[in-house]
């Protein structure tokens, strides 16, 4: 983790996929986290004008597979819709992820993620909060 920073996340060199290390003081945050640092791997930029808003829930028995489902919901919405999201209301209720997006069409989005895997994914508590690495199949 950065000494700076409660939360972020940074691009971890990977020899056939990408990999990002994200860390959060709680889990809503390492999601946010999750899904900027996604976004800026694929280096998408989002459309000026105006917002869209977009409701998911995801079930969820333990945190590694909401924030992949997370993660993929968000692909999914990307490549179905064309949206991207840069504003993440989250909420969480008896194993329920509750999250409204706000954001946009992106106008351009340079390479593509297939995927959030579960290769090698592990959500550790540290004394600074939450670390996760997670693989993207791209």
């Amino acid at each position: 983790m950065h000494p700076n920073s409660t939360s972020g996340f940074r691009e971890i060199a990977h020899t056939a996929d990408w990999e990002l290390e994200v860390w959060a003081p709680n889990l809503l945050i390492l999601l946010e986290q999750a899904a900027i640092g996604m976004y800026a791997l694929t280096t998408a930029q989002i459309s000026p004008g105006p917002r869209i808003s977009r409701h998911i829930t995801l079930q969820y028995i333990e945190p590694e597979s909401l924030l992949i489902d997370f993660l993929n919901e968000l692909l999914y919405l990307a490549e179905s819709e064309g949206l991207i999201f840069d504003n993440f209301e989250l909420q969480v209720d008896a194993g329920e992820l509750h999250a409204r997006l706000l954001g946009a069409p992106f106008a351009s989005m340079d390479k593509e993620i297939k995927a959030a895997t579960y290769h090698n994914l592990d959500i550790a508590e540290t004394d600074r909060g939450l670390l996760a690495n997670i693989v993207f199949d791209v």
